[in-house]
């Protein structure tokens, strides 16, 4: 197993890695109110300190009183939660690491009545929930121009606070990805459509973000075929679908992809051996994230099992040598062993501390 290329850096924009290694981001409800405290930089420091060149953290709300559904979801816009990023920024910065937030609605995935304001219906583009029933009153334009500002502003708040870049979650069914989805997204509007009038909605995030932090901030943007519940789900049918989706978005200002997949070893289309990531950047010319039970001895299911963890990682050489992506985000396998990097790096396979649903609830 040689994972030497796996370590080499990777430079866009200002950002400049140490690897390729990339924590995912994972929610942890671990923010008292919104904000980020020092167990959360201890958390992330730790990540940093284990060999990550990258972390993700996990989705922060942008400024809008339905962006999530629980109180213990950090956000991005309040003094006190601004200041809590900075200390977790300092702390990563201190152990050499990297780190960008992801700015985040959940949209119609919100229920009526959670937490943090019980008060405030869930959002989406027609009003629509994950199954395509209809719970609230559809967006109305300038409603959905005012969260276009938004997430520039919680970019721009990013920027402040020293991270080195940005996260867009435009994937697995929440707001931006229920823009993207026909059975979520029935406007005639411009923000309605084909596939690529639905792209609408990111395309002025994009564009809004890249004005508020400059040319030269990482703009990342997460995206999925599946949905949460809709595991089967596609956006794109075929490579040429995908390719008219990805245009617009690709050239209204995003630097990586990030290519959300349960299973980075399965090929995205019949007749190509290419993952969601692979076709990406051959379609794009962008860097692209893979990412989808890397590391672990069980897959996104329990019941599913996975490959040997020396099997799954030479996979994994095996594609990135390809070129097939240039980024690995690993997820639940930096939950149970924070040093996941440092032991591939070094070939202790057998000292990873392997996951288990149990150290999900672990706060270390």
């Amino acid at each position: 197993m040689n994972t030497e290329q796996l370590f080499l850096p990777f430079q866009v924009g200002n950002l400049s890695l140490s690897n390729r290694f990339v924590m995912a981001p994972m929610t942890r409800a671990q923010s008292p109110k919104g904000v980020p405290g020092s167990n959360v930089a201890a958390y992330y420091r730790r990540r940093a300190e284990g060999g990550v060149g990258l972390i993700v953290t996990e989705g922060t709300a942008i400024n809008h009183p339905a962006a999530v559904s629980h109180q213990d979801i950090p956000n991005i816009h309040e003094e006190a939660s601004l200041e809590g990023w900075k200390k977790v920024v300092e702390e990563v910065h201190a152990a050499g690491g990297k780190i960008i937030p992801q700015l985040w609605h959940v949209g119609m995935a919100r229920t009526i009545g959670e937490y943090p304001n019980v008060e405030a219906l869930p959002v989406g583009p027609s009003g629509l929930n994950l199954a395509g029933e209809p719970v609230t009153e559809p967006l109305t334009t300038e409603e959905v121009e005012s969260l276009v500002t938004a997430f520039a502003q919680a970019a721009a708040n990013a920027k402040s606070v020293g991270f080195d870049g940005i996260e867009l979650h435009g994937a697995h069914g929440y707001l931006i990805d229920q823009f993207f989805w026909n059975r979520t997204n029935k406007r005639t509007d411009r923000y309605g459509g084909d596939l690529v009038g639905r792209t609408t909605f990111a395309v002025e995030i994009i564009k809004a973000c890249r004005q508020a932090v400059g040319p030269d901030f990482p703009i990342v943007l997460r995206f999925s075929q599946w949905k949460l519940g809709a595991y089967d789900e596609k956006l794109a049918k075929t490579p040429e679908e995908l390719a008219s989706f990805l245009a617009p978005l690709s050239e209204a200002g995003v630097d990586i992809f990030h290519c959300s997949t349960r299973r980075f070893s399965q090929p995205e289309f019949a007749g190509s051996d290419l993952n969601l990531a692979g076709w990406t950047k051959k379609l794009t010319g962008k860097p692209c994230i893979t990412v989808g039970s890397i590391g672990l001895q069980s897959d996104f299911f329990e019941e599913d099992k996975a490959q040997k963890p020396e099997d799954n990682i030479d996979e994994l050489t095996e594609r990135f040598d390809r070129e097939e992506f240039d980024l690995v985000a690993v997820g639940r396998a930096l939950i149970s062993d924070p040093a996941w990097p440092a032991k591939v790096q070094s070939g202790a396979i057998d000292e990873i501390i392997p996951f288990t649903p149990e150290a999900t609830n672990t706060l270390y």
